[in-house]
């Protein structure tokens, strides 16, 4: 068996999309408190304190994230089977800075590949922008799907579709329509993704990646593996 993580280190610093909550983490409880050392020369961790949004890092959202009229949709309630799917990965490394994937382009990526989406799938959208522009400039300026497309794999009653960048559309074109897409036929989306170049050419995989159980939640960080048996 072989498994590729396909997550974010999360750490203090780490890109966040536009005005997210920044990932905070500092000493709660140190060992030397613990044992009751006065004045210690350092502070070993023994427990940290965490700030951090829903949406940081590898993360999926939920339903209830996508529009208003979701409501009661969140991450707690969604069926676990939503995060644990076979999976297919879809080279589109030939993308540009902000250039929209369409259904056709899909469509000619699965041929390519001698792949096909099976009802429940999770189809991974490799762009290569992780590994060119992660932290840079144009880190926020990546690829992504068009409402088009989004509709497209919703029809195909997909569980989820994931990407390497901050967002599943182009921010700011395509992608509120996008999420509104994804509320609309039930399906969600993961975001931040990386080494989707690992899975390229090497057919279906099992895909996980569950939430945290967080009650009311729009969304939830995931550790994201494919599993190759």
């Amino acid at each position: 068996m072989e498994i590729i993580d396909l997550s974010q280190e999360i750490y203090v610093g780490m890109p966040v999309f536009k005005d997210l909550p920044q990932f905070k983490m500092t000493i709660h409880k140190s060992h030397e408190e613990w044992d009751k050392i006065e004045n210690p020369v350092t502070r070993t961790p023994s427990v940290h304190r965490l700030e951090l949004g829903e949406h940081t890092g590898t993360h999926v959202d939920a339903i209830n994230h996508m529009a208003r009229e979701y409501e009661g949709q969140s991450i707690d309630t969604m069926p676990l089977s939503m995060f644990y799917t076979e999976g297919i990965c879809l080279d589109f490394s030939h993308k540009g800075l902000k250039e929209l994937i369409e259904p056709e382009e899909i469509e000619e990526q699965l041929q390519k590949a001698q792949l096909e989406i099976k009802q429940g799938d999770t189809v991974l959208i490799y762009t290569d922008h992780f590994r060119k522009y992660f932290g840079g400039e144009d880190w926020g300026k990546g690829p992504g799907v068009s409402a088009k497309a989004a509709r497209w794999l919703g029809e195909k009653k997909i569980a989820a579709f994931g990407v390497e960048t901050m967002s599943p559309g182009v921010s700011g074109v395509s992608n509120k329509e996008v999420h509104h897409i994804c509320g609309e036929l039930g399906f969600t989306h993961y975001e931040n993704m990386v080494n989707l170049y690992q899975l390229i050419g090497r057919g279906r995989f099992r895909f996980i990646g569950l939430p945290l159980k967080i009650r009311g939640g729009t969304g939830s960080p995931v550790r994201a593996i494919a599993v190759f048996e």
